[in-house]
């Protein structure tokens, strides 16, 4: 499989697990950086990250008042079109739509921080049909809808959450509402839902401030829930592996895994404070999870035990991808990107650049948040109305 690419056409990738099974990767780089080839300089406000499918890269931004979505050459970062999403919401911490596009064929999915859901084509960016999360009955978080949504075979599955249900199925041609999770109703937080299989039922996973559940793919029927003491706001995307949920948010609420049983029968396997991640995202690399945590740093945790295996501070707090065995760290603070190895044996570092120029238009408040993407040889970052491509390949870095 050396050398085989494949894109990243929905948040964290084609599994949503952040981790990439591309090979052929620089080890190692050039002191300045690997090389950068494109940087598109329109994207307006958020922390959406990119999406790829097909030669293309899809995120969304603002625009003359207005939440886009942005499609652009994923070569040369030319841009090739932008939809309008809903109207700009004002945050604390910046403005501007929070979650990736979700890439299907033809169409493509974004949902906006004011709750505006829209399917585009592909070709052109004509949207098809467009569904407000408060018509679904849901609540704006504080801090605006987060959440990259699913699609899986013929639904786009989404968190309005809610009395009517905190989950929502919609079918992906039409967005006319296919069920909704009726006996799970908490309120929307900011994580993302993730598709599993397990003895012999396809459900989706999703966590809350208040629990982790899986509900049915089929029909939203609730098929087990676990209490999760989140606070504030709640966003990592859950882990699914070996028949096991790993969860984790910041504010101290720490990391869990359950373990699913016969007939979905759901238990703590453990709950610690190991891992507090806040908004970076963590990463499963065989046994062991790497990601940041609010206290000790970098964090790599044993998947199943849950213990630390070593913790460092040799980068600020930020976000992580994985690709070829390598971690890809980027610094909230001062945009630095570092390659990490991923061993359970310590922090080896292989290089690190600073991301040039950056953005004049973030808000004060405002850090880089937006996760990198590693894809068909290239690195995707973003800080703001700034899209920067890197060439992450083995081979000329002159």
């Amino acid at each position: 499989m050396c050398g085989v690419a494949a894109d990243w056409p929905q948040w964290r990738g084609p599994d949503r697990t952040d981790v990439s099974e591309e090979t052929g990767l620089l080890k190692t780089w050039p002191a300045s950086g690997p090389t950068r080839i494109w940087l598109y300089q329109k994207a307006g406000n958020g922390y959406s990250g990119p999406a790829i499918a097909n030669g293309k890269l899809f995120t969304m931004g603002t625009r003359d008042g207005s939440e886009i979505m942005i499609a652009l050459n994923a070569g040369t970062g030319e841009e090739l079109w932008t939809a309008t999403i809903g109207p700009l919401v004002r945050l604390d911490r910046g403005g501007g739509p929070r979650g990736t596009p979700s890439v299907d064929g033809e169409h493509v999915y974004g949902l906006g921080g004011d709750g505006s859901l829209i399917c585009a084509n592909v070709a052109d960016g004509k949207v098809n049909w467009r569904v407000s999360m408060a018509g679904l009955g849901g609540k704006r978080p504080n801090w605006g809808y987060s959440e990259s949504v699913l699609v899986d075979g013929d639904k786009v599955v989404c968190t309005p959450g809610g009395s009517k249900g905190a989950i929502a199925a919609l079918d992906k041609t039409t967005g006319r509402v296919v069920w909704q999770s009726k006996e799970f109703t908490d309120a929307a937080h900011y994580s993302s839902a993730v598709v599993a299989e397990h003895d012999g039922t396809r459900q989706y996973i999703q966590l809350t401030a208040q629990h982790v559940v899986g509900v049915s793919a089929a029909d939203g029927k609730l098929l087990w829930e676990s209490s999760f003491p989140g606070r504030v706001a709640v966003v990592p995307t859950p882990i699914f592996h070996d028949d096991c949920v790993y969860v984790t948010a910041g504010y101290g609420a720490g990391s869990k895994l359950v373990r699913l049983g016969a007939d979905n029968q759901a238990s703590d396997a453990y709950e610690n404070k190991v891992m507090k991640n806040h908004h970076g995202g963590v990463v499963l690399v065989g046994d062991f999870l790497y990601g940041y945590s609010e206290g000790p740093g970098w964090i790599c945790q044993d998947f199943k035990t849950g213990k630390e295996v070593w913790s460092e501070r040799k980068l600020g707090k930020g976000a992580v991808s994985c690709a070829d065995g390598m971690l890809y760290c980027l610094e909230e603070n001062s945009g630095t990107v570092a390659l990490v190895e991923a061993s359970p044996k310590g922090w080896k570092e292989h290089g690190r650049f600073k991301l040039d120029p950056t953005s004049k238009i973030r808000d004060p408040q405002g850090l880089f948040w937006t996760h990198p993407v590693v894809c068909n040889g290239k690195l995707y970052l973003r800080d703001q109305d700034l899209i920067y491509c890197y060439d992450v390949k083995t081979g000329d870095q002159s």
